[in-house]
């Protein structure tokens, strides 16, 4: 490859979801987190001589589960095999995953294709200890074993992106559609999500891959974005010098934006594979396929499909309520209060006005607020049908997270309701324009950008009763415009 035309970046994940089973993969050992070092252990998570794994039955109903949501193709027959590498967090000296036979493959999200999907369990944490906790004198890295064992699965996608952004809009979709199906809490900071990138880049319109780097130990999509695009900016920068991408593991630092060579990159022969003798294959019943089938709620894709599609709502107000269920649910309360309620308009209110006086008042959750689908839902129908303004309506609905107030009491006592009488509010305008000659003059002569001050003036003297479009086609009426 030379230094010589434009490139792009090419992109593939590999993501770790800790599945959220009672026990470990290959024992009873019972999964946490947060407790006490070395307390969840046994003779087999510990790899002690004569021990047998025995598979967790959960852990392979979960995996069938994220397959049908990536619309997988499940292998009828998968085998477990032994990852052999040394390292102090994997007692056995090996990791039990699974190699050339997954348990689905062939799959998708959106635009991105699934590689494939296999099950495996995770290593122990390693808990590394600095310049201020020295042991006998010298640095020192302690292993809890509490995390060895829990049920992983690792989904592999095909180099189908092509920057930072895109990969975190993808894995934000992944991750909810993972936590939609409620199999993992998939929380990033925890460590029961984690992605690793592999970024190369090659001449735009090629179809050839060129030598890739893998960005590891970045637990946030925002980070992944900016690890992504600080790797692409640095390979292209080594081709245009003339110099040649080196595969090794990358760690990139969020607090300097720096980026950090760890190692070579492995390959799969540097882990010797070998089929696991302990294990008997995975071979799914075609009850368990159907049951996997059968489980599956909206996703996040569908539903935000439907919400545009069915119900009129906007792109971006869609993507926000389909990756939450919470607030999809929430929306839903809403325009179900009353059938004359706009979707449309009802999904602008909770994305938009509701959710932001939330993070206002205290930053509350749906769990905490005191406004319910219902009120929200009355609040929106009386803007819908013009009862009460914009700019009113976002008044009740401050009171309303304050308080928890019902929005018809607080428009009746605060005498909120917009002006009816269209000769009242005909003559306010006449006031406006005769008390404000100077913008009058300058719309009569073209500026139609001067008629703000004028609304500005009527919605001042109704204290934001008026209808702002009705006031707006009053002043060009009477302007002659």
């Amino acid at each position: 490859m030379t230094g010589t035309g434009e490139l792009e970046a090419v992109i593939g994940l590999e993501i770790h979801v800790q599945l959220s089973t009672r026990t470990k993969m290959f024992c009873g050992c019972e999964l946490s987190f947060g407790d006490q070092p070395n307390v969840h252990t046994c003779p087999v998570c510990l790899a002690h001589p004569g021990v047998l794994p025995v598979p967790n039955r959960k852990a392979i109903e979960y995996a069938l589960l994220i397959a049908a949501a990536l619309e997988c193709e499940v292998a009828p027959r998968s085998i477990f095999h032994r990852k052999n590498y040394f390292y102090p967090d994997s007692p056995k000296a090996y990791q039990i995953s699974q190699f050339d036979i997954p348990i689905a493959g062939a799959g998708r999200l959106g635009d991105v294709r699934i590689h494939r999907v296999h099950l495996e369990e995770d290593a122990a944490k390693m808990i590394h200890v600095g310049e201020s906790g020295r042991i006998q004198g010298s640095d020192a890295s302690l292993v809890d074993f509490n995390r060895g064992g829990t049920p992983l699965v690792e989904i592999v996608t095909e180099p189908d992106l092509r920057s930072g952004a895109q990969v975190r809009e993808w894995g934000q979709l992944l991750r909810a559609t993972i936590k939609q199906l409620g199999v993992s809490d998939v929380n990033m900071e925890e460590g029961s999500l984690r992605c690793d990138a592999n970024v190369s880049v090659r001449p735009s319109g090629s179809d050839r891959l060129g030598t890739k780097t893998e960005m590891k130990n970045m637990n946030s999509f925002r980070f992944i974005e900016r690890g992504i695009e600080a790797e692409i900016a640095r390979q292209k920068e080594v081709i245009a010098s003339g110099g040649k991408v080196v595969q090794e593991t990358l760690h990139f630092d969020p607090s300097t934006s720096e980026l950090h060579s760890l190692r070579s990159k492995e390959e799969a022969h540097d882990y010797r594979y070998m089929p696991e003798p302990d294990l008997v294959p995975i071979a799914p019943t075609r009850a368990m396929l159907d049951a996997a089938a059968g489980a599956l709620p909206e996703l996040p894709a569908g539903r935000s499909r439907r919400y545009r599609e069915d119900l009129a709502v906007s792109d971006s107000a869609a993507l926000q309520l389909s990756f939450e269920v919470e607030w999809a649910e929430f929306f839903e309360g809403v325009i179900a209060h009353d059938t004359e309620i706009e979707p449309r308009a009802a999904a602008n209110w909770v994305t938009g006005e509701f959710a932001a006086e939330l993070r206002k008042q205290g930053d509350q959750g749906l769990s905490e607020t005191r406004v319910t689908p219902d009120a929200l839902g009355a609040l929106v129908k009386l803007v819908g049908s013009k009862r009460i303004s914009h700019a009113s309506a976002k008044d009740v609905l401050a009171e309303m997270v304050a308080e928890g107030a019902d929005p018809l009491e607080v428009v009746e006592e605060r005498g909120l309701e917009q002006i009816s009488d269209s000769g009242e509010l005909e003559a306010i305008v006449a006031t406006a324009i005769d008390e404000n000659p100077k913008p009058a003059e300058q719309v009569r002569s073209g500026n139609e950008k001067a008629i703000g001050a004028l609304v500005g003036a009527v919605m001042k003297a109704t204290q934001g009763r008026a209808d702002g479009g009705e006031v707006t086609r009053l002043l060009r009426r009477d302007l002659g415009l």
